[in-house]
């Protein structure tokens, strides 16, 4: 049995094995845990019931983890996704003064139409109309978007009302402790030691708890209290006059956001042929939309891809097994979610800078030499941690890549979909800025 899930898995041409999968699959977790108890608390906030929303967040991350494992094969862990719920619950829920039940609806009607343009191609379209050069910046700023999350959470990056950010207070016991876990981190890769972003977050959090700073909230959950949410979701709600705006969006920036994360964690793993294709791409959006409409039917908001996957990566995982590993341990949370707090931001955000630094290696591949390109990229690369979104960095790129190009006579007939989109964008950006 073990022999046949290696050949399916493709162990041996990914040069892996099991410790490395399931180590890379722990990592993983661990980086993104923070979601059983972040998730619930903001979702809380629009009246979801905080029992039900942390159970239907650990279901909904272990079922599209699991299904992104078995059936495309890539390291890639899928959760409730950060944005996407601040816009559930803040925008739709209380400014708009929509029930949190008709806001699941929407989710759910974005997830089927995710499912129905990535059957007709549509998804596997707009992943290869966009240029590769926008891609490896994308890659290089969410290395440098999750990055700036690792600095934010070890204290080092602070808010500052005069100059926007400030460095924090490196005295802070965390903040010297998340310096120490990223030397350690550093100190491992250099020598090759499997695991060493693992080995860092848990001896950091061993540290952690011998020092008295870990203080973990209690949170509630247990399947038992999934009946709150489950198959509660107003999907005719969802239909009515002016709700379809809110359907739209969820669509929108959940499909910029995934397919950046997708080509991040993707291009860190070398898992990208040379022509710049994607292998088994169509499984990998499937699952991402089933996903999405399972964590509707149990009661949380979009679910995506994470691009804390890229910590897995770098802990060696390249097959399916990295993400069952983590839907697994999501699964085991449902009933562990007073628990899951243990893990102190200090000892994952090292893990994060680390990662993010890696993940600039791919800005080598921008021609910086040509305007044309390297003006877009620029702008893809920057905004993305500057505005803090994936999609927000993605329509800059494409905006300043259309325009330039039409500006320089340059525009080639098959690259029509990327204008289309560029025109999406804007009109999107125009809209906001409206509202």
């Amino acid at each position: 049995m073990l022999a046949w899930l290696e050949r399916y898995f493709e162990f041996a041409r990914l040069g892996t094995n099991w410790r490395t999968e399931i180590l890379a699959g722990i990592t993983t977790f661990l980086t993104m845990a923070y979601i059983v108890l972040v998730n619930p608390s903001i979702l809380a906030a629009a009246g979801v019931p905080l029992a039900a929303a942390t159970a239907a967040t650990c279901l909904a991350a272990a079922f599209g983890s699991i299904l992104m494992g078995i059936i495309a094969r890539y390291p890639i862990a899928l959760a409730p996704g950060m944005g996407l719920n601040a816009y559930f619950t803040y925008t739709v829920c209380l400014k708009m003064h929509i029930p949190w039940q008709t806001a699941l609806g929407a989710v759910f009607l974005s997830g089927v139409i995710f499912l129905v343009i990535t059957a007709a191609g549509i998804r596997q379209m707009i992943l290869h109309a966009i240029p590769h050069e926008l891609y490896a910046a994308v890659a290089g700023g969410i290395g440098l978007f999750i990055a700036l999350i690792g600095f934010r959470n070890a204290g080092l990056v602070v808010g500052d009302p005069s100059t926007l950010v400030s460095l924090g207070n490196i005295r802070n016991p965390a903040t010297a402790l998340a310096l120490a876990g990223l030397i350690l981190m550093v100190a491992l890769e250099v020598k090759r030691v499997r695991g060493a972003i693992l080995i860092g977050v848990l001896t950091v959090t061993g540290t952690a708890w011998l020092l008295g700073l870990v203080h973990p909230a209690p949170a509630e959950g247990g399947l038992a209290s999934l009946s709150a949410t489950m198959l509660q979701l107003d999907v005719r709600g969802a239909l009515g006059k002016g709700l379809l705006e809110i359907v739209f969006v969820f669509f929108f920036v959940d499909l910029f956001d995934n397919l950046g994360t997708l080509v991040a964690v993707t291009k860190r793993a070398g898992l990208i042929e040379a022509d710049h294709s994607i292998p088994r791409l169509s499984r990998i959006l499937f699952a991402d939309a089933v996903g999405t409409v399972f964590g509707a039917l149990v009661g949380t908001s979009t679910v995506t891809s994470y691009v804390e996957s890229t910590a897995g990566v770098a802990a060696g995982g390249r097959s399916g097994v990295a993400a069952i590993v983590s839907g697994l341990l999501f699964l085991a949370a449902i009933g562990a979610a007073p628990f899951v707090g243990v893990v102190p931001p200090a000892a994952t955000a090292p893990a994060l800078i680390l990662v993010g630094s890696l993940m600039l290696a791919t800005i080598a591949e921008i021609r910086w030499n040509d305007p044309l390109v390297a003006v877009p990229a620029f702008l893809t690369l920057v905004m993305i941690p500057f505005t803090y979104s994936i999609a927000n960095g993605m329509g800059f790129g494409m905006i300043a890549w259309a325009a330039l190009h039409l500006v320089a006579g340059k525009v080639r007939r098959q690259e029509w979909l990327l204008y289309v989109m560029a025109a999406l964008f804007l009109f999107r950006f125009l809209y906001l800025a409206a509202g």
